[in-house]
């Protein structure tokens, strides 16, 4: 009776005993697994911190490149750099398209390395869809600068022919203007212009500048101008600029038909005399000017 009773009781506690054990090593596997989901859930709450972070850094690098007028423009430190602006605004366009390339290159590799690392949460993939759109933005508005600046510059070089156009316009005129001045003052130069021509009464006739008509028998015979003039006999005198003309002769006589009012005759000396011109305008009516030497 007693040995049976040991051997239940054995029984007993070889099954508690492998019972215990059971529940030890599911102890230690639950164990295990909450030391694993506890290293995972750091590790990815590590992943998803860095991913926020990154994510963070790419916005405010998006919120870096500025685009408009003002930033587009260069500097005024690189405004000193040789080269026309057109070219510099194209050079700043480029910087911004290498920028917005970067970042997208940072975005794509941001979402590659959470795909490799198991991460997928609807947060940071709303975040990486909302970067993109802004690099979209920005690309957007990166072309339509280049495109606005594309047409500025046609814009500039119409403006630079028709400056050139209107400029050679303006040449044109002034040349036209230059030559019709110079046309106004060898007119006005021709009308102030006199000839004149002196000596005696043999002198004259011998240069055909005077005839001798009326009289008697070669007596009594007047000199008048002859009306055609050998214009070699004559000088030229330009009554604007000058008004005196000297005469080698003791006594004068004019015998054209200039105004007696427009002029005056002075004795300088025992045998020279002045014509001086006291109204041109009226005095240059008759061309030419003959006076007769005694």
């Amino acid at each position: 009776m007693r040995r049976p009773i040991v051997g239940v009781m054995a029984l007993i506690g070889v099954l508690l005993l492998g019972a215990t054990v059971v529940s030890y090593s599911k102890y230690k596997k639950s164990a295990a697994d909450y030391a694993e989901s506890k290293a995972n859930e750091e590790s990815m709450r590590q992943r998803y911190d860095g991913a926020v972070n990154e994510i963070v850094m790419i916005q405010d690098s998006l919120n870096t490149i500025m685009l408009g007028g003002d930033a587009v423009l260069p500097e005024a430190s690189q405004a000193e750099e040789p080269g026309t602006m057109h070219d510099k605004v194209l050079s700043r366009i480029a910087t911004l398209r290498a920028s917005v390339e970067r970042t997208k290159g940072r975005i794509e590799e941001l979402d590659a390395r959470l795909k490799r690392g198991g991460v997928k949460i609807a947060g940071l993939q709303k975040m990486i869809g909302k970067l993109r759109r802004n690099v979209s933005d920005r690309e957007a508005q990166i072309a339509m600068l280049n495109n606005k600046v594309e047409s500025l510059n046609t814009q500039v070089a119409g403006l630079a022919t028709e400056v050139v156009e209107r400029q050679q316009d303006i040449n044109q005129k002034r040349l036209e203007l230059e030559i019709k001045q110079e046309a106004l003052v060898a007119k006005q130069s021709e009308l102030a212009t006199i000839f004149y021509t002196m000596g005696t009464k043999k002198e004259l006739k011998r240069s055909g500048v005077v005839v001798a008509e009326g009289g008697v028998v070669g007596v009594g015979k007047t000199l008048k101008p002859s009306g055609t003039f050998n214009m070699t006999a004559f000088t030229p005198m330009n009554t604007d600029n000058e008004t005196v003309i000297a005469i080698p002769a003791h006594s004068v006589k004019v015998l054209s038909p200039q105004s007696v009012a427009s002029y005056t005759l002075y004795v300088t000396g025992k045998d020279t005399m002045e014509l001086r011109i006291t109204n041109p305008s009226e005095f240059r009516k008759v061309k030419h000017l003959i006076i007769l030497k005694a």
